[in-house]
């Protein structure tokens, strides 16, 4: 019953949002979304989850404006974001690399991250990849501020850091990481270097747990079918 890196993830983002209401899993989000099924099916369907690009998994007609609008009357606990940059000061930059205006990357763009990330009490950051081209010492854009100045009203903003290596927390009055635990087969110098900005690190970090046999069961069977409907590619290699 030995999990996957993918798994690992998966179970721990589901530990992640325990006791949350409502989540909203954005688009090209497989992961955070298979682990928002596994945390409702754990909550007795308690947990609202709601995955754009899904018919199953959604009550919007509109999913982008009704994101925007649920957000902001309080009835989203978690989102998730990422970035082509995030450095640590937990600034996420989708707009691209290089010095703006004449990028020598091009992003997507930031769309709603700024927006959201206001208003989400907790976002989760989230990037697989975990190397000094995204984590590094300061963004070369700031799609989204990680804090805000005194005196700015802000019921949202970052929460945790989730990546290929580790989970780390973000303390918002100190404006700095943390790193929490660290995925099996990777080390706490591994996640050092791969890092271009300073973060605490504890004398001991625990390892991440890995999904207990319950969780691994539903992610190999009810998840994979269901998580299937908004991306079968990604279920097939479950």
């Amino acid at each position: 019953m030995s999990a996957s890196k993918t798994e690992i993830l998966i179970g721990a983002i589901a530990r992640l949002l325990e006791g949350s209401r409502s989540v909203v899993i954005g688009n090209q989000s497989p992961i955070p979304g298979s682990a928002a099924l596994v945390a409702r099916a754990l909550a007795g369907g308690a947990l609202r989850v709601t995955i754009l690009g899904s018919r199953r998994h959604t009550d919007f007609t509109n999913g982008g404006v009704e994101t925007f609008d649920r957000a902001a009357q309080g009835r989203v606990d978690v989102f998730f974001l990422g970035g082509g940059q995030i450095d640590g000061a937990a600034n996420i930059n989708l707009v691209g690399a290089g010095e703006y205006p004449r990028v020598d990357v091009r992003w997507p763009g930031s769309f709603g991250s700024a927006y959201l990330y206001f208003v989400v009490p907790r976002v989760i950051l989230f990037r697989e990849e975990h190397t000094p081209r995204v984590f590094v010492r300061k963004v070369d854009f700031v799609s989204a501020p990680g804090t805000s100045p005194p005196g700015v009203y802000r019921p949202g903003g970052p929460w945790k850091l989730l990546t290929g290596l580790g989970l780390l927390a973000f303390d918002q009055a100190r404006r700095r990481f943390a790193l929490e635990s660290v995925h099996p087969g990777h080390t706490v110098e591994e996640i050092v270097a791969n890092t271009g900005f300073e973060f605490d690190c504890p004398a001991r970090v625990p390892t991440t747990p890995e999904p207990d046999p319950r969780v691994l069961a539903l992610i190999r069977g009810p998840i994979r079918d269901e998580i299937a409907e908004t991306y079968p590619k990604f279920a097939a290699a479950l």
